[in-house]
């Protein structure tokens, strides 16, 4: 890594964020002859992966997709151990990725972007760090990713609990030992349903404080099979053209064809059920093709899960705490897990429903609910998600052309060009920005699709001796009203979850991924740049 330099530093790019998006950004600039550098607030690579070391933190795409296809000597070289990779061998990859390309000597770590400036003069992006060092570069792009900033609870009195409280997006590098303690886990989503089973492996007592009910599906994770992968290995190719033409990006998945109402109740139970073997989230939600639009379709796949839930969980109160009913399946991030449900089996475990009675404050002992019960525990692990999709953005005092603020400009909810750029920013790229597919998709395959259109952008505007680019308003007020109008054909924003920013107070409730599928928005893109760069305003 580079020392900071004591002077402004010059760049074609400026890279904002090292994970697997600002790392494949920077290996494609580097091969275009481009000069760039990637700034990482962490002290080491890896951005989502760096930061969420939680206790059974684990990709919920299968190994064999979530991986780089740039290269297929990458993937051929490297064995994933398990049919889900594990936090710790995620990051072990993209270590690998970064040193087999050579790519850390253009990344600078320890060094948060606070704030950019477009200067309109001349057509160029000031960055100025934390620290205070200045970088000045033509083009920014904006790879801080979906999941990078925790949303830290607000809790009255946490500053006076006298035990240790983590969360699940800040957790501790060195790790934590519950042994022989009564633990808090205060939230039941995704992050959480992945972490209680271990922590209830170890603690004396866990208490979970669930506020709503969340679907999951089981994993049924094992070892790598080796037929599996040699098959995976010796079809690549194949597989990257299947996965490019499928709704999640996600190879091996076929286009569904039929209705769930059309097949007869038996087949479609035994079709369920072979997934619920089978393990994993993709299967389901692709299953029928008005399985997301149509909400009786989905209610069968729905009552199927909750029957699991009632057969699993047996004390008939806690399943049916645990049972969701207030949002279709899917609708939501659907959840995977390796013994979620069977953990409330144990005799050292207890799920308390603060929907009915919300949690009032933190206490010196633990947490106290509105209704009074005040329950003691030596530890607590927040597993209250992140500022999703828009927060690492509005982090940073990003102003535009005419001075506006990104943050003013999205104060609505965010406004983008196909979830790339955004009006009145120009030479501003985002990484599977909102309006993109992005966390609708298998992420690595949206950022490879993201990455390599900014690429190909930045080569037409050498080419043709361009300065700048930028949106017009136009093009972003229809692409925002397109984005909408696909969500609102669909079962998504039925649910109150951080797809629309539910999760944080006072952020506007809008719809922000794309789910018209990654095949209709990777033609989007294509067309758009067939085109000249249609909806874009190019200038020398």
């Amino acid at each position: 890594m580079a020392s900071s330099p004591t002077s402004a530093t010059t760049l074609d790019v400026a890279v904002v964020g090292v994970g697997l998006g600002g790392l494949y950004a920077l290996h494609r600039l580097r091969g275009m002859g481009m000069t760039a550098r990637g700034y990482e607030a962490g002290s080491g690579i890896g951005g989502t992966w760096f930061w969420n070391r939680y206790p059974g933190a684990r990709c919920d795409i299968e190994s064999l997709e979530y991986s780089y296809s740039f290269s297929e000597d990458l993937q051929n070289e490297w064995h994933w151990p398990e049919r889900y990779a594990t936090q710790p061998v995620i990051l072990e990859y993209i270590n690998h990725v970064a040193d087999r390309f050579d790519l850390r000597r253009d990344i600078q770590l320890n060094t948060r972007i606070a704030e950019a400036r477009f200067d309109a003069a001349d057509r160029c992006w000031t960055l100025r760090t934390k620290a205070g060092e200045e970088i000045r570069a033509r083009h920014v792009i904006m790879a801080t990713g979906n999941l990078s900033t925790p949303r830290v609870p607000d809790f009255q009195g946490i500053e006076d609990f006298q035990g240790k409280w983590y969360h699940t997006g800040l957790w501790p590098a060195e790790g934590v030992d519950f042994t022989g303690q009564t633990v808090g886990v205060v939230g039941t989503g995704s992050t959480a349903i992945q972490m209680i089973p271990r922590i209830a492996a170890q603690a004396k007592h866990l208490y979970v404080f669930q506020r709503t009910a969340n679907f999951s599906l089981p994993a049924r994770n094992a070892p790598m099979d080796a037929a599996t992968e040699a098959d995976h290995r010796a079809r690549y190719a194949e597989r990257l053209v299947d996965a490019r033409q499928t709704a999640f990006g996600v190879s091996g998945v076929p286009i569904p064809v039929q209705s769930a109402l059309a097949v007869p109740e038996a087949e479609r139970r035994a079709n369920y059920e072979a997934m619920w073997a089978r393990g994993g989230t993709i299967p389901l939600l692709n299953c029928y093709n008005d399985f997301l639009v149509d909400e009786r379709a989905n209610e069968t796949a729905a009552e199927f899960v909750r029957e699991k839930i009632r057969g699993i969980v047996k004390d008939p109160r806690t399943a049916a705490l645990l049972t969701p009913n207030d949002h279709p399946i899917g609708s939501k991030r659907l959840c995977l897990d390796t013994g979620y449900y069977e953990t409330y089996n144990r005799g050292n475990v207890t799920l308390v429903d603060v929907r009915s009675d919300p949690i009032e404050r933190v206490t010196p002992r633990g947490l106290r609910l509105t209704g009074g019960t005040e329950y003691a525990v030596d530890s607590l692990a927040f597993a209250t998600g992140f500022d999703a999709m828009t927060g690492a953005l509005r982090e940073i005092d990003i102003r535009g052309a005419e001075g506006q603020a990104l943050a003013e400009a999205w104060e609505g909810g965010p406004l983008t060009y196909l979830g790339l750029m955004v009006a009145g920013f120009p030479n501003l790229f985002m990484v599977t920005g909102p309006g993109s597919p992005g966390v609708k998709s298998q992420m690595i395959h949206s950022i490879e699709q993201h990455v390599d259109w900014i690429a190909d952008c930045l080569a037409h505007l050498r080419a043709k001796g361009l300065a700048t680019i930028a949106p017009t308003e136009q093009a972003q007020a229809d692409w925002v009203d397109h984005v909408n109008k696909v969500a609102d054909r669909t079962l998504y924003p039925r649910a109150n979850s951080w797809y629309v920013g539910a999760n944080v107070p006072g952020k506007p409730r809008v719809f922000m991924p794309y789910v018209g599928g990654v095949a209709a928005y990777r033609r989007k893109c294509d067309e758009v740049a067939a085109k000249g760069y249609a909806g874009f305003v190019l200038a020398d």
